[in-house]
Formats: C-alpha cells, sequence, structure tokens
C-alpha cells in the first residue's frame, strides 16, 4: 500500500485541471498526490468521439488552466487535436499521470484514510478527487420488443461516423446535440432516418452566452443540492440554431416525431397504429456519472444522487466531486478543479493525529 495526501480518479478535463492546481500547491506528483487514469493514452473522453467530429464542431472546448490550445486545424478529428493538447500539458506540468490504470472501488482505510483499490495496487489517501465524468456509463433506455429487433443498435459511445450508415434505413433517438448532430451527418447517405425524442426539442436562437450558461448551470446546481442525480449541463442549454440547423430543419431532416412505445423486429411502432421499419436504431440517449467505485462509502441520498457542497461530498468531507453535475462542462470542470484543490488545501492543512500540519505550501 502507498500512501499519498490526494488521488485524483481521471485525467480529462476535470482531472489535469485539479492535478495542475494541486501542483501549483507545491504538491510534488508521486509522493503528495497521484492522478490515476484508466484510458490508455492522454485525452479523456475524446480520444474515444468519432472521427466525423472535427475540432471545428466543438461546441464550447474551454482551455485548461495555464495553457491554452492555439493554431488547431479545425478539420482535424477533435480527438486527435485534443489528445495532442492534453499529452502536451501533462508534459508541459509534469504530471505523470499513472495509466492505463483502473480504480476498483474506494473504502473507508485505517486512521482515516481512504483506501482506494485499482489494478495498479492500493493506495490510502486523505482526499480524494473524483474526476470519472460520465462517457463510461452510456444511458440505454429499455423498450418493450427491444430484444427481438433483427438490426444494429448502437449508442453514440461507439458511433463510428456516417459512411457506416450508407443506404440504410435509421431511427436516432434522442433531443441533444449528439442526436442532432448524428441525424445531419447520417441523413445524406442514409436510406432514409426518423428522429424520435422523448419531449419536444427546444430550439434557442442566438450564441451561447454567458447569462443563457449561468441559468442552466443554476439549474443543475439545485438539484445536486437536493441531492437528486444531476441532468447533465448540456440538457438544459436548449439547442443553439446555427446554420447547418436551420437548413436541417428546412429540409425536414430535423421533423421530430413523438418516442415510440415498442421495438419490433423490423422496426419502431406507436400504440396509434404507425410504425418505422430500421435496418438501425441509434441511442443518443446520454450518459450518466461514473461514480460507482464510491458506492462502498454510500454516499447517495434518498433521492438518488449525491449531495455537493460547492465539489465536497456532504456526507464525507475528504471526497471532491469535479466534472458532475454543475461542472460537467469544460469551463465548469477547470473551475471546480481549482475549488476543489483550495478546500483540500484546507483540510490537509488540519492537524494531524500527531500534531503536524499536513500541507503548509503557499495557496494556489
Amino acid at each position: 500500500m502507498r500512501d499519498v495526501d490526494v488521488v485524483v480518479i481521471g485525467a480529462g478535463q476535470a482531472g489535469l485541471s485539479a492535478a495542475h492546481h494541486l501542483r501549483r500547491s507545491g504538491l510534488i506528483p508521486d509522493r503528495d498526490f497521484v492522478v490515476l487514469d484508466h484510458a490508455p493514452r492522454p485525452g479523456g473522453a475524446w480520444q474515444f468521439r468519432w472521427p466525423s467530429l472535427t475540432y471545428g464542431k466543438v461546441h464550447g472546448m474551454h482551455a485548461l488552466p495555464g495553457m491554452e490550445l492555439t493554431g488547431a486545424d479545425e478539420a482535424r478529428p477533435s480527438s486527435e487535436v485534443i489528445g495532442e493538447y492534453f499529452t502536451s500539458y501533462e508534459e508541459t506540468f509534469d504530471l505523470r499521470v499513472h495509466r492505463p490504470v483502473h480504480v476498483t472501488a474506494v473504502r473507508e482505510g485505517e486512521g482515516g484514510r481512504l483506501r482506494v483499490e485499482t489494478s495498479e495496487g492500493v493506495w490510502a489517501a486523505r482526499a480524494l478527487i473524483s474526476a470519472t465524468g460520465t462517457w463510461d456509463r452510456p444511458f440505454w433506455p429499455r423498450y418493450p420488443g427491444q430484444d427481438t429487433f433483427r438490426g444494429r443498435q448502437l449508442h453514440t459511445a461507439n458511433y463510428p461516423g456516417p459512411s457506416d450508415f450508407a443506404g440504410q434505413r435509421v431511427v436516432v433517438v434522442g433531443g441533444g446535440a449528439s442526436g442532432t448532430q448524428h441525424l445531419m451527418e447520417i441523413a445524406p447517405v442514409a436510406a432514409a432516418t426518423t428522429w424520435v425524442t422523448r419531449r419536444p426539442p427546444v430550439f434557442r436562437e442566438g450564441e451561447f452566452n454567458e447569462e443563457w450558461g449561468r441559468a442552466a448551470v443554476a439549474r443543475v446546481e439545485e438539484r445536486v443540492r437536493r441531492g437528486l442525480p444531476p441532468e447533465s449541463v448540456v440538457s438544459v442549454t436548449a439547442l443553439p440554431v446555427n446554420e447547418a440547423i436551420r437548413s436541417a430543419r428546412e429540409s425536414g431532416v430535423l421533423d421530430r416525431l413523438p418516442m415510440f412505445d415498442r421495438i419490433t423486429e423490423s422496426g419502431v411502432s406507436w400504440d396509434d397504429g404507425r410504425s418505422v421499419e430500421a435496418d438501425v436504431i441509434l441511442w443518443a440517449t446520454g450518459f450518466r456519472p461514473s461514480v460507482e467505485h464510491l458506492a462502498p462509502l454510500r454516499l447517495r441520498e434518498p433521492g438518488g444522487g449525491i449531495r455537493l457542497e460547492g465539489t465536497r461530498v456532504a456526507r464525507d468531507e475528504r471526497i471532491h466531486l469535479v466534472g458532475y453535475g454543475p461542472s460537467a462542462s469544460t469551463i465548469g470542470a477547470n473551475r471546480a478543479g481549482r475549488a476543489a484543490v483550495r478546500e483540500i488545501r484546507g483540510y490537509l492543512a488540519r492537524p494531524t493525529k500527531t500534531g503536524a500540519a499536513a500541507l503548509t505550501a503557499p495557496p494556489a
């Protein structure tokens, strides 16, 4: 077992932001804190995005603290551009991320420490920052007849790009940004596309601005304060109307149908007698927070979520969630990483059982 002050789980935007601020606080990687990431290489969830999602199509990618992303070719896949940026960032700030390391569980340890069990061994930590995001937990709704469908079912998490759907009849489920992007890519090559959403999609004219963003974050934050499962920030911002969206609406690609009632062997059907034949059902139905490793600590509230006070878990002040709920955006993740480190510094600076303070470095 290895002892450190802080374990950071995840090296996406939120995890790297937290690691950066830990480094600035004077902590030494691998001696005072460790960053564990289960991905095979730098890039966070971005490295798994489909090739047709070019950097120019990315909405709201915010630079990591202390280093801008400049001069990127907007025609290149975002997975490559951001993967290279994260690689450079880790090297520039000497963050020494351990990967691939799978965290299996976090439990109560000895002497008030947390026991972090991983594929690399066990770490004992005074505090923990969980920055595991949502990509590892794609949400697959269940509908009657789903197991009888003879075609393919895919999720955004394994979306291969539009060419894979050439000449096929595709049902896209989901009213968010991914669903609309998939539809607009697939429609020109598919035999037919059908868009199905649980609620009518909300389109919004005008650019996404600070006021709009603050209102969306506040709505998510309120749910987290009440101990409810968070909605994603993206799900409450509505769909910004740009030229591509406008053209797709005019051409009928974004004509939406209400959610079907069942899945059949050859497609989907509604109780009113309507049916659509399909070769593929593509579920653009979002993701859920990846926090299963924290289950042994029993952090959930009766409402099903984990209640936070800032980034700190209300039931255990040693644990911080960043990239969760209101901080599940690139700019929010940056701010949350800094806030978590500030609070952890205060916690670590308290006298230990031996009377010595754990951290006396100057503030970040």
